[in-house]
């Protein structure tokens, strides 16, 4: 499967951005899906993932920094996974990336996930 971010962007403090996720060469709604990011100078990080049996979601998870302010999203018939981000901060900024890992239960590690697209910048100024 491909992977291909979409939506990063440059915002003020306080704005919000919806990234995107597109997925081709297999049927989204049979992989977990979670959000990296990797800010400047920093390591990836874990945002968030969605798991998903038949037509509901199992596992949704949130990295603390993320609750409240961030949900994940999914809409299967456009194989497409959201990120919607609102009362963004400058901490926040980042490239994003979106990774799947087939008939997982999601994880916040990055080695459970084989694909991964190439990600969009985020920038949040002060």
């Amino acid at each position: 499967v491909q992977l291909a971010e979409s939506g990063g962007g440059l915002v003020p403090a306080g704005g919000s951005l919806r990234l995107s996720c597109a997925a081709s060469g297999g049927i989204f709604s049979d992989y977990a899906v979670a959000w990296f990011r990797r800010g400047p100078g920093k390591e990836r990080d874990f945002v968030s993932f969605m798991s998903w049996s038949g037509s509901e979601p199992t596992f949704i998870r949130y990295t603390d920094s993320a609750k409240g302010r961030f949900t994940i999203s999914r809409d299967n018939s456009q194989n497409t996974v959201y990120l919607q981000m609102n009362s963004l901060k400058p901490d926040d900024t980042a490239v994003y990336y979106c990774a799947a890992t087939f008939r997982g239960v999601g994880s916040s590690r990055e080695i459970d996930y084989r694909y991964w697209g190439q990600g969009t910048q985020v920038t949040v100024s002060s």
